[in-house]
């Protein structure tokens, strides 16, 4: 499996989550990239040990990441539906560029500041 890189700047970093009876552990952290007509939000995985080496970031730093592309097949029954599941699972980091609010209480909590602009979904 070949490994690839993606910079932008950390706009969100989810809390860990835990999943099943194995103790499963998940980290999201959206990368912006405001490249071209479009603003591009990209979820990258962080999984397991590497959970940890989030705690360092801050909403606005800018990164470089190196990730691993996943994917999965899932299928309820033999009747069912057959879905395919893609996922960006980042393996490391490197700090490029911290952000302005990078020493601020605010900037390094894990939970996402919600205003007005958000309460419409966009489609």
């Amino acid at each position: 499996m070949s490994e690839a890189t993606v910079t932008g700047q950390v706009h969100l970093i989810e809390p860990t989550k835990s999943f099943g009876q194995k103790g499963f552990r998940k980290r999201t952290v959206v990368l912006e990239q405001a490249t071209g007509r479009f603003t591009n939000y990209l979820p990258l995985e962080f999984i397991a040990d590497s959970c940890d080496m989030v705690d360092n970031l801050h909403v606005g730093d800018t990164i470089k990441v190196s990730y691993r592309l996943t994917g999965r097949k899932w299928q309820r029954d033999e009747q069912s539906e057959v879905k395919y599941f893609l996922s960006a699972e980042a393996t490391e980091y490197e700090l490029i560029k911290a952000g302005e609010g990078a020493n601020s209480a605010e900037s390094s909590s894990a939970e996402a500041d919600f205003g007005p602009e958000d309460e419409s979904a966009p489609f």
